[in-house]
């Protein structure tokens, strides 16, 4: 190359020039990361909805003494029929229901059968709320995937193991401790909640099944498009029969259109936040935040509505909480999480030891008092050899310095 030409090659460019572009602009908008929000807040969205649809179907059927529980069910699916259908026309959220082959055949084959039980779930779930207490009701809840299982096994999905079953017992046990601990203890509700239970694995099974078999693609969302207008149906004209002769204008208009509607609007939220919940967390998160849901909603029945819980009860449900992980997730998945949480247990304890006994000795303690105060709330020692009021009474009279019975007149 001559010195001219290098020359001309190290000359400057003229910033009048137009430059061309070196890279497809449109295709690197269309690479660019889209901004996401982080699974912390699609899990405090779902456990927030779920919540808070449980307690307001409560406040509204028990403190706001609008007794008439079919009926809200059927006002529920009506809206999110309604809902539903308008995303389907006007948004493209509901566009992968055109990849589900559904005809009428199938719809009358699959579709109405998983809506029966569907619908028969959700009234004894309701009629429930009547009876028992929001944080029985949820104790009771936590026997679902024995009853799943029970009814997969019964209905040919899968084969019966004694190791799985074996590993369901704890929640069974620890169900049981909590219903011996219950004070209001009302039969007609437990009934119905059993009822529904049962409705709600057969319906869980009949989906799997219908997934697993007929190249059936649908999240919770396309599934309500399916499903609410039959269940609708189906609890109307169970309405129309049983609620709707001794209802009155007035019991509307007693709870308010507003509240109703605001009612109804949660309950559709709530399956909106289930779609995103499954597509942004795992397995794993899901089923600690359904044990965190659970726990906060046992909690915050008992401040609002003052649902009395006694530590037999207590410590029931936290054996049936540790059976539920346990099963969910697998003894080797279960022992691997485990390992991590003693290497940083044990890292915490080298960094903080004073405060590392502090914490074990204030669990001891608080576990000693659960087991006294169930074991005396079952009435199975008698009151003369009761060791709990002797125990508040020295802890009270260490705390406030010779005053007796101060953490008895808590």
């Amino acid at each position: 190359m001559s010195e001219k030409e290098r020359q001309s090659g190290e000359q400057e460019r003229d910033p009048s020039l137009p430059v061309l572009p070196t890279v497809n602009a449109e295709a690197e908008k269309a690479q660019a990361p889209k901004a996401q929000l982080h699974p912390a807040v699609y899990i405090a969205t779902w456990i927030s909805l779920s919540s808070t649809v449980i307690l307001f179907n409560k406040w509204i059927l028990h403190t706001a003494n609008f007794t008439f529980p079919i009926v809200l069910t059927t006002w529920h699916l009506l809206f999110a029929t309604v809902m539903t259908q308008l995303l389907a026309r006007f948004t493209t959220v509901l566009d992968s229901r055109k990849k589900v082959p559904m005809t009428g055949h199938m719809y009358l084959r699959t579709i109405v059968p998983i809506g029966l039980m569907f619908s028969m779930s959700l009234i004894c779930g309701n009629l429930t709320y009547l009876y028992l207490s929001v944080s029985f009701i949820q104790m009771l809840k936590a026997t679902m995937p024995i009853a799943v299982l029970l009814t997969s096994w019964s209905m040919g999905v899968t084969e019966p193991s004694l190791k799985t079953l074996g590993n369901v017992s704890l929640i069974v046990v620890g169900v049981v401790i909590a219903s011996l601990g219950e004070i209001k203890f009302v039969l007609t509700g437990f009934l119905f909640q059993c009822g529904g239970i049962v409705f709600e694995s057969i319906r869980l099974v009949m989906v799997e099944r219908l997934l697993s078999g007929s190249g059936f693609k649908m999240d919770p969302l396309v599934s309500l498009y399916y499903f609410a207008p039959v269940c609708a149906v189906m609890n109307g004209c169970i309405a129309l029969v049983v609620e709707i002769p001794r209802m009155t204008l007035a019991d509307v208009q007693n709870v308010g259109y507003f509240v109703l509607f605001a009612n109804a609007m949660i309950a559709f939220l709530l399956n909106v936040s289930v779609v995103f919940l499954i597509g942004r967390t795992s397995g794993l998160v899901m089923t600690l935040s359904g044990v965190l849901k659970d726990i906060l909603l046992v909690g915050a029945s008992i401040l609002i509505f003052r649902d009395p819980v006694s530590p037999l009860q207590a410590f029931g449900y936290t054996i049936a909480l540790f059976g539920l992980v346990y099963y969910k997730l697998g003894a080797e998945q279960l022992k691997g999480y485990l390992g991590q949480g003693q290497r940083a247990w044990a890292d915490y304890g080298v960094r903080h030891p004073a405060l590392r006994r502090v914490i074990v000795f204030g669990l001891v303690l608080v576990t000693v008092f659960v087991l006294l105060g169930g074991i005396s709330a079952s009435g199975v020692v008698p009151t003369a050899y009761d060791p709990t009021d002797y125990a508040k009474e020295r802890l009270g009279s260490v705390l406030g310095g010779g005053r007796t019975g101060v953490v008895g007149s808590a």
